[in-house]
């Protein structure tokens, strides 16, 4: 049987995880010189209310090695094949992580970890078509190679409602060194690469905001798309996105998600932005 895994920083909207039977492991969240389990020890709720009333941004980790290994015995039996779909590699630690434990586990079930290169809703699109292509009857080298196309494809394109987040974070390349002074501005960043890039920086959300969506339009063109509109506590922004996507783009299929935890301690509260990849005709 065919197990599907995923991890912290993947954003579902309601119903995926069951209807798509995605197991996802917990990232490590530091509080109060507590080590926390994402969804299990402390929800969103509880990661919002920490940072307004410690103004202290807490920090995470990935699961490790000895978490995966316990975590593949939970979820899956001996002989099943586990296909492990993970946050890019160059901002985490994770996909390493299941690495490691797919060796330790050889001798009990096939491991496959798959380095998305994404995050966020890119990693929901990339487990529902491995999802469906299992329950089409698709072999394990098919479902690699669609994820390989969707990896080359998907466009991940963020504005953040300031550069604090990241400057701490150090996950935005090119924020740490900006000054001061110009945490006031309104970053966009795109994962390119599997990094995330600082690509253009306007002084208005609506100017940030419009960014957003012409960096997306670029990258899928007129091609029908499949798109996620994803937000941190900005449902104000995340409903402009909504609307404006559908002027713009030629919309297959759209949803909405929010920002997970593991996204949102680095990228910031207010952070929003759109997920989208070209459907092949």
């Amino acid at each position: 049987m065919l197990r599907i895994v995923t991890d912290g920083a993947a954003d579902f909207p309601p119903g995926w995880l069951e209807r798509y039977r995605v197991a996802v492991i917990p990232i490590n969240i530091q509080m109060k010189g507590r080590t926390y389990l994402q969804g299990v020890d402390v929800n969103d709720d509880d990661f919002y209310r920490f940072v307004e009333q410690e103004r202290v941004i807490p920090k995470t980790s990935q699961p490790s090695p000895q978490q995966f290994v316990a975590f593949y015995r939970r979820i899956a039996q001996p002989g099943d094949t586990v296909l492990s779909i993970h946050v890019t590699s160059r901002l985490s630690g994770t996909f390493h992580s299941a690495v490691q434990a797919a060796k330790e586990l050889v001798d009990e079930m096939k491991v496959v970890p798959f380095d998305s290169l994404g995050g966020s809703a890119s990693l929901a699109f990339m487990c529902r078509d491995a999802r469906a292509m299992a329950e089409a009857g698709a072999t394990l080298e098919q479902i690699l190679a669609r994820l390989t196309w969707l990896r080359e494809h998907i466009s991940v394109v963020l504005t953040l409602n300031s550069l604090e987040y990241a400057r701490l974070s150090g996950r935005v390349r090119a924020a740490q060194a900006l000054a001061a002074g110009l945490l006031r501005i309104k970053p966009v960043v795109e994962l390119r690469d599997g990094f995330l890039d600082m690509v253009d920086k306007v002084r208005t959300r609506s100017r940030s905001l419009e960014a957003v969506v012409q960096r997306v339009k670029a990258g899928v063109g007129f091609r029908p798309a499949h798109v996620a509109v994803v937000n941190a506590r900005a449902p104000q922004a995340a409903q402009w996105l909504h609307e404006r996507v559908q002027q713009v783009l030629k919309v297959r299929e759209l949803i909405t998600t929010n920002l997970s935890i593991a996204v949102a301690a680095n990228l910031g509260p207010g952070t929003a932005g759109v997920v989208a990849y070209p459907a092949e005709e």
